[in-house]
């Protein structure tokens, strides 16, 4: 989702260049004002500006590069010698309504002080109290701006006020009520929404401060800051929806992305519900913009599935990459991954959010209702036609009315981003879109699909509710996932547990048996045969001495002792979310399941490898929890070593179904000390 704010709009970049004034001691004002001061800093998102990332509070340093330059924000915290500690309520105010130091120094408009400027008296002397008398004091001095000529002439930033700049408080619209009127204050004043969501003219001057006067039809109506698009916010979506996204980062149309992640937790979840709905109120009221997308108030129903999602590079594509958060039918998953079916950011007119968020990643915004931050790991590993082909798909289908995306678009982003992969890994992950290419596309594809939706395709040979991509993530194709790369080439083999020599085919209907909990399927059947010509697909060049990287689920010290008590802790905690709080997996509404059981009648039985404590463990440690930080392809992984083991042994060991066949286990010996039988 698109609803992105920049740093750009926040920055009061230059109130470093203050000097000091020595003023008298002020007494310390009452706490009430002073509680009013911390709510004004909320609403005016202060500290997303003015704290540098793992910085101190409100000590400024954060960089911001603009085109022009780089510029960096200040200290703000009442230290004497390098914050605002010297300044008289006076010269505070004339910095936050015209932008002026106390030593005569301009700032750049990177600072919102022409928002600011329509800050009430009240608040101003609220805010100042706070800052003054609440924030800590921090000596940290403050970074030089570093504009190239002519930016670096602060001179021209008095004539830039002079054309552009309205000093004149906020006046309440007689015509409207006092919601409405409260929500036009803080969207046009405290807010400054407009700072992102206004196009800027050739001055970078906001081409409107409101909806009202010349150039009105111009204000929130979206504008392109920092690679990310700000969304028109004219005629939003209900009053109660805009409430929802500012109150907790989402709501049923949209995920907030980009810098509106720090907004909202920093600032719109602060809001009182009261404020919060008049600002929902106030972009309601304004009429949409000529080129604006019509806003939904009905959530869209499951969308069917694309008559191409297996036919197609593009859908082959995002069924490999995107499927296992945001679902084939584009619906995503309710508090955890968005939606794609009927975003707005997925098909707006300008793509450039959706671009930047397929490049270097996504995360949810951290708030009371959504505790938990979900990631997207950024697919800049992915080549620009790759992108391309995913992210037309998305934005053409389950009803989305979005144009394509062409290689030069990726490209173009790609260039201005340089985005960096975070993964490091020798393993080449193949592309199930090569699978079009194939001599035997439809039969590679079958089996393919076989993996992918193993218990819709074979019903009566899975006797719970697992598909083998459960194990096997994304249809075979993630390093340390139990991957098919090259696994054809090592059958036939020895396997010990059978205690003979077993084909691929015994081998995979072992999983039907024992992780399937269900019944062989014939081996010369043709969905066998699909099967058996999708892991030859996978084998590529490998030859049977060969070390495949990423093969299997790596190893965990078996001699690490579990604690089954933190295991039950860090289940809860990381585990429950998609697995359920009693292991009975995640499923919608129709009972259709998104994420598999972990124990009980519908999960693995006692012969399945993800039985044993270490096996299971060392599955977890690579690939669990999912959506929990920028590893590719699936943000997997993250827990400690004896986390894994502990939340392995404390799943592995619960109840599930029988296997009927384990007396014939390890006939020649060797049976593994956390076999469950």
């Amino acid at each position: 989702m698109a609803l992105s704010l920049s740093r750009l709009a926040l920055m009061g970049a230059t109130l470093c260049l203050a000097l000091p004034l020595h003023a008298n001691e002020p007494a310390k004002p009452d706490t009430e004002l002073i509680a009013q001061g911390k709510y004004v800093a909320q609403l005016g998102d202060c500290i997303a500006c003015h704290t540098a990332k793992q910085g101190p509070q409100m000590a400024g340093g954060l960089e911001l590069s603009t085109p022009m330059g780089t510029i960096y924000s200040s200290n703000i915290t009442p230290d004497r010698e390098t914050g605002i500690g010297n300044y008289s309520f006076e010269q505070f105010d004339r910095v936050m309504r015209e932008g002026v130091t106390p030593a005569g120094m301009n700032l750049y408009p990177a600072m919102p002080y022409p928002s600011y400027a329509k800050m009430s008296e009240e608040d101003m002397r609220a805010l100042f109290a706070y800052l003054m008398h609440e924030v800590k004091p921090v000596s940290q001095a403050n970074l030089e701006a570093d504009m190239g000529f002519p930016f670096n002439q602060r001179w021209g930033l008095a004539l830039w006020n002079f054309m552009f700049l309205d000093k004149q408080p906020f006046q309440p619209d007689p015509a409207r009520d006092a919601v409405l009127n409260r929500g036009a204050y803080l969207v046009q004043g405290l807010g400054h929404c407009g700072s992102c969501h206004t196009p800027r003219g050739i001055a970078f001057q906001e081409k409107a401060m409101s909806d009202t006067g010349s150039g009105g039809e111009h204000y929130l109506g979206g504008e392109t800051v920092e690679h990310w698009r700000a969304l028109s916010l004219r005629n939003l979506w209900t009053v109660e929806d805009t409430v929802q996204l500012l109150k907790t980062g989402q709501n049923r149309f949209a995920t907030v992305s980009g810098n509106m992640v720090d907004v909202i937790r920093h600032s719109t979840q602060h809001f009182t519900d009261a404020d919060l709905t008049a600002v929902a109120t106030y972009l309601k009221s304004l009429p949409p913009g000529k080129d604006d997308l019509p806003m939904p108030a009905v959530a869209k129903g499951p969308a069917e599935l694309p008559k191409d999602l297996f036919t197609s590079r593009g859908g082959l594509g995002y069924m490999q990459f995107c499927s296992d958060c945001h679902r084939s039918d584009g619906a995503g998953v309710k508090g955890l991954f968005p939606a794609l079916a009927g975003n707005a950011g997925v098909v707006a007119s300008n793509p450039t959010s959706l671009l930047h968020i397929t490049l270097t990643g996504w995360e949810t915004a951290e708030t009371a209702a959504h505790p938990r931050v979900y990631t997207m790991p950024g697919f800049a590993r992915l080549g620009n036609n790759e992108v391309a082909e995913i992210l037309t798909f998305v934005r053409t289908r389950w009803g989305n009315e979005g144009t394509p995306i062409s290689t030069a678009q990726v490209k173009k982003m790609r260039d201005q981003l340089n985005p960096v992969s975070t993964d490091s890994s020798a393993f080449e992950t193949p592309r199930l879109a090569n699978l079009l290419a194939a001599s035997n596309a439809d039969q590679v594809i079958r089996g393919m699909r076989l993996h992918l939706q193993t218990k819709e395709l074979l019903p009566d040979n899975v006797g719970n509710s697992l598909n083998c991509t459960s194990c096997h993530l994304n249809a075979g194709t993630v390093a340390d996932g139990s991957p098919f790369v090259g696994v054809s080439a090592f059958f036939p083999s020895y396997a010990p547990r059978a205690g003979k020599v077993v084909s691929l085919e015994e081998r995979i209907n072992g999983c039907f048996r024992r992780s399937m909990n269900g019944k062989p399927v014939p081996p010369q059947s043709a969905d066998m045969q699909a099967m058996v010509a999708y892991f030859d697909w996978m084998k590529n060049n490998t030859k049977p001495e060969d070390k495949v990287p990423g093969r299997g689920v790596g190893k965990i010290d078996p001699a690490i002792k579990p604690d089954l008590a933190n295991g039950e802790q860090v289940y809860a905690k990381q585990c429950a979310v998609c697995h359920g709080n009693d292991g009975e997996g995640l499923a919608r509404a129709d009972g259709t399941l998104v994420y598999p059981p972990l124990w009980g009648d519908q999960s693995f039985n006692i012969g399945a490898g993800m039985a044993r404590t270490y096996t299971a463990a060392a599955f977890v440690k690579r690939n669990m929890p999912i959506g929990f930080h920028e590893k590719f392809p699936l943000g997997q992984g993250g827990l400690s070593d004896q986390e894994a083991v502990d939340v392995a042994a404390y799943f592995s060991q619960k109840p599930r179904p029988d296997f009927p066949d384990k007396d014939k286990d390890w006939p020649n010996g060797g049976k593994p000390v956390d076999a469950r039988y």
